[in-house]
């Protein structure tokens, strides 16, 4: 099994050389349906929340030289086969530091708690609605069916922001150069 917490340990230090900061290294299986596993690395440019594809790849690269050259001096880092994707959290990005939860309080959010959290009387472990912050490691949310309520942070599986025309509003396009240059494309008919 990989140790992500090695493998944060290795990468955060690679983001931050770029100045950017990480939002989640993961392991997740591969889309190539080859059985293998893809290194999933989220960052983000502090500046802009975000990063562009050539953010992405100088990261990448600057992850595999790394990476390989830890393998190439013997440290087995991930077993079997898997690939690199790097990429910039997105609008609906994923919510796993404390400050995301405090940064983006006052938009939906998505939270799904551990398998066996004991904390809500009725079972229920997901958890949709109004993010309202965090304080003593405790997620504060208005869940649109339950209301008001306290989510231990060590408990949570996945929490994520809900695309929403708010959250589309509060967050700004990196560059909109172009977008107001439209070209139209007409076909021509021949007369028969």
């Amino acid at each position: 099994m990989t140790d992500l917490a090695r493998l944060t340990s290795l990468i955060e230090p690679e983001a931050s050389a770029l100045g950017f900061e990480l939002v989640r290294v993961a392991m997740m299986p591969s889309e190539a349906g080859d059985g293998g596993e893809a290194l999933q690395i989220m960052a983000e440019d502090p500046a802009t929340g975000q990063l562009i594809i050539e953010q992405c790849a100088a990261l990448s690269r600057r992850v595999s030289e790394m990476m390989d050259a830890r393998e190439e001096a013997g440290e087995v880092l991930i077993e079997g086969a898997y690939h690199l994707e790097v990429s910039s959290p997105g609008i609906d990005r994923p919510l796993t530091r404390e400050k995301d939860f405090t940064n983006w309080a006052g938009h939906e959010a998505r939270i799904v708690m551990t398998k066996g959290w004991s904390g809500d009387e009725a079972g229920k472990r997901v958890f949709k609605g109004e993010l309202n912050g965090i304080e003593a490691g405790i997620v504060a949310l208005t869940d649109s069916k339950t209301g008001e309520v306290s989510l231990p942070r060590d408990q949570i599986h996945s929490a994520k922001l809900v695309l929403t025309d708010a959250l589309i509003a509060a967050t700004k396009p990196l560059d909109t150069s172009g977008a107001d240059e439209l070209e139209e494309e007409t076909e021509e008919k021949a007369d028969d």
